[in-house]
């Protein structure tokens, strides 16, 4: 019996090791994007992003803890527009900063994580006039930490925050294109 736990043991460690050694020889860097079609010009979207407050009204991060505890400081808009927030283990706590606001077409934001894991990664939003409508793409991009690469070896990063980057798209279209449809019925 002590023999298999024995066995078992060291098959484990092997395997955490050789994900160790992996995730080692992983870029030191890492960005993912998710990018979605929204049938109003890019003067009627930038707002909602460029705005923290209005941003968080669609965030899918907000929405995952109806008790966040949030301020907003700076001007009330655009660059220099701060939102720092403590939420519970799923949002953790952190800030954003608006540090780049080009309108109606890119807003670049510094993020800083404070838990559940230190990061200080850059999101970019781009909104592009297309055909009528606008394709807006989400994108985040930072360093990666050895702790940062196994996590994405096991779990995966982009799968992890790409389906959050996709359900906030979705709700931005949802705000923007909602009003539109009812004032067209």
């Amino acid at each position: 019996m002590i023999e298999t736990v024995l066995y078992i043991a060291a098959g484990l460690a092997a395997l955490a090791g050789a994900v160790v050694a992996y995730a080692w020889t992983r870029p030191d860097t890492f960005r993912f994007a998710r990018s979605t079609r929204i049938a109003a010009a890019p003067e009627a979207i930038f707002p909602l992003i460029n705005d923290l407050k209005a941003f968080s009204s669609w965030s899918p991060f907000e929405r995952k803890d109806p008790n966040i505890k949030s301020t907003y400081s700076g001007p009330l808009s655009g660059i220099g527009q701060r939102h720092d927030w403590d939420g519970n283990r799923e949002v953790g706590a952190g800030s954003v900063v608006i540090t780049e606001s080009v309108a109606p077409s890119r807003i670049g934001m510094e993020l800083t994580m404070l838990r559940p894991m230190k990061a200080v990664n850059q999101v970019t939003f781009t909104l592009v006039p297309d055909d009528g409508a606008t394709t807006v793409t989400w994108a985040m991009e930072g360093r990666m930490p050895l702790v940062s690469k196994v996590l994405d070896v096991v779990v995966g990063m982009d799968r992890m925050c790409g389906a959050e980057f996709e359900a906030g798209l979705a709700a931005l279209k949802d705000k923007v294109e909602a009003p539109r449809l009812s004032a067209v019925a």
